[in-house]
């Protein structure tokens, strides 16, 4: 007789798998097996990491840079993390408010896991980024979501902020550029947002990731900034992997008020201690050789710039189909809602028929959209659409 499994954790039974990841997977998985499969799902520059990035790990690698860090990160990294917020933004942190993180998305975690506490509540705005809920239910929180779709321009407003907050209410969570939609908020959408926030005492996470992936002149906001309110809750996180094509290097950032860089710290400290030390070289090259990195970066906004625009037209062309031009990130978020079913039920058919992966919007809590990522080849894009357009044809007939 089998022995009666034990059960699980709590926090495993309710955390769920990342749908991006498992479709991206599932692409590949196809091409991999001999499929012609146009990939949409990708959340990732589809660049390599700019060779004096890789050629600064690789020197520290051989200089014997393969020992313990300080948990937050190297000194000349938070240094130097310091200076890029100071120049680009005008704002003033000491190095003891930087933490480097194995990757944004354990930044966002730890952040969260610092301010909330079991009976917590956090404002998520949807479309979400898929992990935010699950940092926040890991934490012992509860996510709250407030929906502002494409009538909006998927941007929450104050009075829809406002409406959301309870007693419970902790954190608000921001994202812009955001994650899956593309949209930014301008400085003045920002301002009115955090004047809500701090009048309920709340914390807010900021997740700026994308910042320098930004179009048509659109300005980045660094929260933090906004004014001194703002600065003595924002916590900040930013990295490497979207900017640098350094996704697989796992670097992320926090700047954050010196009690809650503390606290993440410690955390960190119990749970992964320091990025990988080699690769905080990498990074620091990426900080300190600016020209270099600027024409990598220009090499990959031309791209990504000409991507947007194409897919953009290319999906407005399609009946029954409408498109926002993003003006952040690589992704662009068409609404399908006028086909009568299912976004799940839509891009599970169509990978099944015309081999295109897409990411359902209700992965990012909102139905009838499709996010569809553009750090892919022009090829792709004109491949993939002449097929969405082709299925999206069955479908009305």
């Amino acid at each position: 007789m089998h022995p009666t499994p034990l059960p699980l954790s709590t926090w495993s039974q309710n955390v769920s798998p990342s749908p991006t990841l498992a479709i991206d997977a599932k692409t590949k998985a196809l091409q991999a097996a001999g499929e012609d499969v146009c990939n949409f799902a990708a959340g990732e520059p589809d660049f390599d990491t700019p060779e004096h990035i890789k050629e600064a790990a690789i020197v520290a690698l051989r200089a014997g840079k393969t020992k313990y860090a300080p948990t937050p990160g190297i000194p000349e990294l938070r240094k130097a993390i310091v200076d890029r917020y100071a120049a680009e933004y005008g704002f003033s942190a000491a190095p003891e408010q930087v933490i480097v993180s194995p990757g944004g998305k354990f930044n966002c975690y730890l952040g969260v896991l610092a301010v909330c506490s079991p009976g917590d509540e956090v404002i998520v705005p949807a479309p979400y980024w898929v992990s935010y809920p699950e940092m926040v239910k890991l934490a012992g929180a509860t996510p709250k979501f407030v929906l502002a779709d494409d009538r909006t321009g998927f941007r929450l407003t104050p009075a829809m902020l406002e409406a959301a907050i309870t007693p419970k209410t902790k954190l608000v969570i921001l994202n812009s550029p955001s994650n899956p939609t593309g949209a930014v908020y301008s400085r003045g959408e920002l301002e009115a947002l955090v004047a809500v926030a701090v009048k309920h005492n709340l914390y807010i996470l900021s997740d700026e990731m994308y910042e320098h992936l930004v179009y048509d002149n659109a300005r980045p906001t660094c929260v933090a900034t906004l004014s001194e309110a703002a600065r003595a809750r924002t916590i900040l996180v930013a990295g490497f992997s979207k900017t640098y094509a350094m996704t697989g290097w796992r670097i992320g950032t926090t700047v954050a008020p010196l009690p809650i860089a503390k606290a993440i710290s410690e955390l960190q400290s119990q749970m992964s201690s320091n990025v990988t030390t080699f690769a905080q070289y990498g990074a620091l090259a990426a900080l300190r050789e600016k020209e270099k990195t600027a024409a990598a970066l220009k090499v990959m906004m031309t791209a990504f710039d000409r991507r947007r625009k194409l897919l953009h037209a290319e999906l407005n062309r399609i009946a029954g189909i409408s498109c926002l031009l993003a003006e952040g990130a690589f992704y662009l978020f068409p609404n399908i809602s006028s086909f009568g079913l299912k976004d799940a039920d839509f891009c599970a058919r169509l990978l099944e028929v015309e081999k295109v992966g897409v990411i359902p919007g209700s992965a990012f809590g909102a139905e009838g959209y499709l996010r569809l990522s553009y750090a892919t080849s022009d090829e792709v894009i004109q491949k993939g659409v002449t097929r969405i357009a082709r299925f999206c044809a069955s479908l009305k007939q």
